[in-house]
């Protein structure tokens, strides 16, 4: 009998994560309301990577460029409306566990409460599509899920949006692995900024993109946006490009070659100084008939 209520309590859960909650987000007026903003690409970069988002004939689809293009934005969205029109039955989140220059230590809770500060950037988009309380009967009933790479090995992903961000910080392993977990039915989104990386030149994002120079791989669209594709905030582009620009070089002017006086030069410049005795007044000592040295006067 306990088990036939745990029972009806999971598919309970997993009715409620995948029904009306995951379609709809409740305004505070009780009306339902599809997405809370409308996100329109704005730049050419921005809408060949949409167009390949939702292309289904690009499978994998990898994003590079700077911070505030819209990389993990979009794909978010599309992810969402995936999962309302039934192409995908779940949206899988990873993420390289990598911290920027900071160890944070030991991280109380089950996984999900592990992951949360570095998935925390993607359900903050989610979270304007659904509320609190929709995103944790989803994430409880498998319908989002958030897997460490650490723990992809062997997997396989059927029919479902997979949201990789962050993959500069992945190791050429991880990205090779991830890349195989590719199941029937789903798309896979690599995003990443190489100038942001904790790894240096090592990691699986610049790996790639070095194997796909000179060479075209069928179903995987690659999109590299520029500055220019920056819309977060004014200021984010203005502080990109100051970090990109190279530093202001002075012109070094070589050191001036002293010439080091001669000898003789040296010598006349020593007597004939004011404040020494005259050279024609320096006493020159001789040797007297009884073996004595006395002073003789020079000029004298």
């Amino acid at each position: 009998m306990q088990s036939f209520f745990w029972f009806c309590l999971f598919l309970g859960s997993t009715w409620f994560a995948s029904g009306r909650f995951l379609h709809m987000k409740r305004g505070s007026g009780g009306k339902e309301r599809s997405l809370s903003r409308s996100y329109t690409p704005k730049s050419e970069n921005q809408r060949t990577y949409v167009a390949d988002l939702k292309s289904p004939s690009k499978d994998i689809v990898v994003g590079v460029g700077p911070a505030g293009t819209g990389k993990t934005l979009f794909a978010c969205h599309v992810a969402v409306e995936a999962l309302r029109s039934g192409r995908v039955s779940k949206i899988i989140i990873t993420r390289p566990v990598v911290s920027v220059e900071e160890d944070i230590g030991f991280l109380p809770g089950n996984l999900v409460m592990k992951m949360d500060p570095w998935t925390k950037p993607i359900f903050d988009i989610l979270l304007e599509v659904y509320t609190q309380k929709d995103i944790d009967a989803m994430i409880h009933g498998g319908v989002i899920e958030i897997a460490p790479l650490a723990f992809m090995r062997g997997r396989t992903f059927k029919r479902a949006f997979l949201i990789a961000d962050e993959m500069q910080n992945s190791s050429p392993n991880q990205m090779l692995m991830l890349l195989t977990r590719l199941g029937e039915g789903s798309k896979m989104v690599l995003n990443g900024d190489l100038n942001q990386s904790d790894r240096s030149e090592d990691n699986g994002l610049r790996d790639l993109l070095q194997k796909l120079k000179g060479s075209s791989v069928e179903g995987m669209g690659y999109t590299e946006f520029e500055l220019e594709d920056v819309e977060r905030h004014p200021m984010v582009r203005r502080i990109l490009t100051l970090y990109e620009t190279p530093p202001h070089q002075e012109k070094k002017t070589p050191p001036r070659r002293v010439r080091k006086p001669k000898a003789q030069e040296a010598d006349r410049t020593i007597f004939e100084d004011a404040a020494i005795i005259p050279r024609d007044s320096i006493p020159e000592r001789v040797q007297d008939t009884e073996g004595f040295a006395t002073a003789k006067w020079i000029g004298w």
